[in-house]
């Protein structure tokens, strides 16, 4: 989506996540009226000399006339009570309030901002680091149209974004792409552990575990095929991957159930989280 952002961005948080963000910006040219971040710690110091881009330690360090177009909050769950309310001054029409924190609702940025203002929840996963990553955003109703595209192009910067209008939606988000990338991981550890136990080398195994994982996943986005068919097309009868598949297709006790209960005690908890 090609979108500039003439106003400032203000991002309150520069981790691991705010600096992905802060990356994808930087690089796609869409914050051309500058970022202002909001870092206590060395997370944006390798930020400080670019181009457009202000570091400050608090939000008491700000400008009194900076008027962002777009607040983005990218810090944890735990911190929002504490950091929030600071940026309710930054409240006005045609300022957007983004948060790409787990757990914390629409509710909660209405109570701490403003009900009338335009507030966006996002769920990004950890593969926005090296612009791979998938957002899924969901806007409340003061957002307007425009609102709803910048917040897009934004989270675009580091992979694909979606957009939703339930907010409910978003626990299952947040189990799913939110923590699907340590769902993957542990396949890896997994495949590595099982080759080693069949015989192979530990190191052997493990590249092969990890090289395999990450070239099925270019081949099943890149490919034209949907995923049942690649996984057919590997698949011969009486073979040695259908007997695997055999054990991890078992309608009781195989993958799929598995990560079904697992999907769901996620979601579950995540409303717990959110309250």
């Amino acid at each position: 989506m090609t979108m500039k952002l003439e106003g400032p961005l203000l991002l309150v948080g520069c981790g691991k996540m705010g600096g992905a963000l802060l990356s994808g910006w930087l690089s796609s040219g869409i914050a051309v009226g500058g970022v202002v971040v909001v870092e206590p710690g060395p997370g944006a110091d390798r930020f400080a000399a670019e181009a457009g881009v202000q570091v400050v330690r608090s939000a008491a360090d700000l400008a009194p006339d900076l008027a962002p177009e777009v607040v983005v909050f990218a810090i944890k769950p735990q911190q929002m009570d504490a950091v929030v309310p600071g940026f309710r001054r930054f409240a006005r029409p045609g300022c957007m309030f983004l948060s790409i924190a787990a757990g914390t609702t629409i509710g909660f940025f209405a109570e701490a901002v403003g009900a009338e203002n335009a507030i966006v929840r996002a769920m990004p996963n950890t593969p926005a680091a090296i612009g791979q990553g998938i957002t899924v955003v969901c806007p409340n109703r003061h957002t307007s149209d425009d609102q709803k595209a910048l917040a897009l192009a934004l989270l675009e910067a580091v992979g694909e974004a979606h957009l939703v209008d339930d907010e409910a939606l978003i626990d299952p988000v947040t189990a799913l792409s939110g923590g699907g990338p340590a769902y993957v991981f542990l396949l890896i550890e997994c495949l590595a552990k099982a080759g080693a136990a069949a015989g192979l080398p530990a190191d052997l195994a493990a590249r092969l575990a990890l090289v395999t994982v990450a070239g099925a996943g270019q081949l099943a986005l890149h490919g034209d095929a949907q995923p049942a068919e690649l996984r057919r097309n590997v698949t011969s009868p009486g073979g040695t991957t259908q007997e695997a598949l055999s054990i991890l297709m078992d309608e009781r006790d195989g993958l799929q159930p598995l990560m079904t209960r697992a999907i769901a005690a996620a979601t579950a908890r995540g409303r717990e989280l959110a309250g």
